[in-house]
């Protein structure tokens, strides 16, 4: 259990990290999309500007420089759109990891746990009980063992009470 609250955690930093990373890559590939295409205006303004009035510029030539500028605003309106995309599912990935982790927590109700004593520098000794309560705060999930509540990540093993029961037929 303790190795999968690791990898969640490491998971969700990453996925943060991954995040933060896109918002600034965002930012300045905007920018320069933006100056990429004032740039490519302006030069074909010179260009219409300062051309030979005895041999204008071809009329093809002038389209094919538009649908060039054309597909470039479309590729940083879709680069856009893609990017707002993976932030989207980055969140629902976040959601769904805080959403299972919560859940993992509250299914251990009822089970018997032996956990890892937290006050024992040497780490050796352990605590049993039963699982009364489960939480979630500050990032983490926290069960009550006796009259003490602990982080999931100190446990060790989990029993469920109801299968050792006695199976009495006659």
């Amino acid at each position: 259990m303790s190795v999968t609250n690791e990898i969640t955690a490491m998971q969700n930093q990453t996925a943060f990290y991954k995040v933060q990373e896109n918002k600034q890559n965002t930012t300045s590939n905007s920018l320069e999309n933006s100056n990429d295409s004032n740039m490519f205006l302006t030069l074909m303004l010179k260009q219409l500007q300062n051309q030979d009035p005895t041999e204008p510029t071809d009329n093809t030539a002038w389209l094919s420089q538009l649908a060039q500028y054309s597909s470039l605003e479309q590729m940083a309106n879709m680069n856009k759109g893609l990017s707002n995309c993976m932030e989207y599912i980055s969140s629902i990935y976040n959601d769904m990891t805080i959403n299972s982790e919560i859940t993992q927590t509250l299914a251990l109700i009822g089970k018997e746990v032996t956990l890892k004593d937290p006050d024992d520098p040497a780490g050796v000794k352990t605590i049993s009980g039963t699982v009364s309560e489960a939480s979630f705060e500050d990032g983490t999930g926290k069960i009550k063992v006796g009259d003490k509540y602990y982080s999931i990540s100190y446990i060790l093993n989990v029993k469920d009470n109801s299968l050792t029961g006695t199976n009495d037929q006659t």
